[in-house]
């Protein structure tokens, strides 16, 4: 028997779940060592389920970044809570991330509740120490841990990387023997129709967060290989209103321009390849309580 025939491959899945803008896409970009998951400041970035994936030693790690758990109003926001506890109802490991300078809020207590429907023990990662004083992580640490069994408390900085190996290496402990999902150079199970979508978003987000507040979503309508190995790439940004389409337009079309840039240029970082971006802008009112379009996003209601 070889060295390799003797290695012992392991491979699960972790559901990083928290309250919105707890830092959980930053985490998962952080572990899985490139960028999978859009950050922006705005809460509620994440929409679906997203799969990272992260190798440490033998193991293969499936991080699962779910959207932020909250009270949910619309349907949309009813399908997004819905999809986090459904993440972590399957997942062999599962990560509650705290925002460590928000403390145990009423939020966080209401997910602490929900953990122990869950069949997993749940590692609490306290994040963002790097904007904390030590005798106050401290403090925030014993409150949730008062709060509720975690098997093992973390500290980390999901920006900067601190505290991260660690992390990274206890959960490879939990993963279940058995084979790789993946390849071992893969680190993301998304379409690249739906990652497209997700970079367009992302600067929607980052560039119209105070006019257009969750009122927007992008589908990737066309994806055409060339003979020159580039791809073109057709999207349309729908928005509820005729207000809201001006915004992304921008006068004299502006701001779509700079959006339809800065979208490109970071698909063909992504894609390795060039990418001829077009971008429409559609009303489509009310289509955040659509059960058809929550469907294509890859919720289910």
């Amino acid at each position: 028997m070889s060295a390799d025939d003797a290695k012992e491959t392991r491979c699960g899945f972790c559901a990083i779940i928290g309250a919105p803008n707890a830092g959980k896409s930053t985490l998962v970009n952080t572990l899985a060592g490139a960028k999978v998951a859009i950050v922006s400041h705005k809460v509620q970035t994440t929409r679906a389920r997203l799969r990272a994936i992260v190798m440490e030693g033998e193991a293969q790690i499936v991080l699962v970044d779910t959207p932020g758990i909250f009270q949910p109003r619309r349907k949309l926001d009813r399908a997004m809570v819905d999809n986090a506890w459904g993440g972590a109802g399957d997942a062999d490991a599962v990560v509650l991330l705290v925002d460590g300078r928000s403390g145990l809020t009423e939020e966080l207590q209401k997910i602490i509740e929900g953990l122990g429907n869950l069949r997993t023990k749940a590692f609490l990662v306290i994040n963002k120490i790097d904007l904390m004083k030590r005798e106050d992580l401290l403090k925030t640490a014993e409150a949730f841990n008062a709060a509720y069994a975690f098997e093992r408390t973390f500290m980390v900085s999901a920006l900067n990387g601190s505290g991260t190996e660690d992390l990274r290496k206890a959960l490879a402990a939990r993963m279940p023997k058995g084979p790789w999902l993946y390849p071992e150079d893969q680190v993301a199970d998304v379409q690249l129709r739906f990652m497209a979508s997700e970079i367009t978003r992302e600067k929607i987000y980052n560039r119209l967060h105070e006019e257009l507040p969750y009122a927007s979503t992008v589908e990737t309508e066309a994806w055409e290989e060339r003979k020159d190995g580039s791809v073109k790439i057709s999207q349309v940004i729908y928005v509820e209103r005729d207000s809201q389409k001006a915004i992304v337009l921008g006068k004299g079309g502006q701001t779509i321009k700079i959006l339809g840039q800065q979208a490109r240029e970071d698909m063909e970082e992504h894609f390795g390849r060039k990418v001829h971006l077009f971008l429409f802008v559609k009303v489509r009112e009310n289509w955040s309580n659509d059960p058809e379009r929550l469907r294509m996003m890859g919720l289910e209601l």
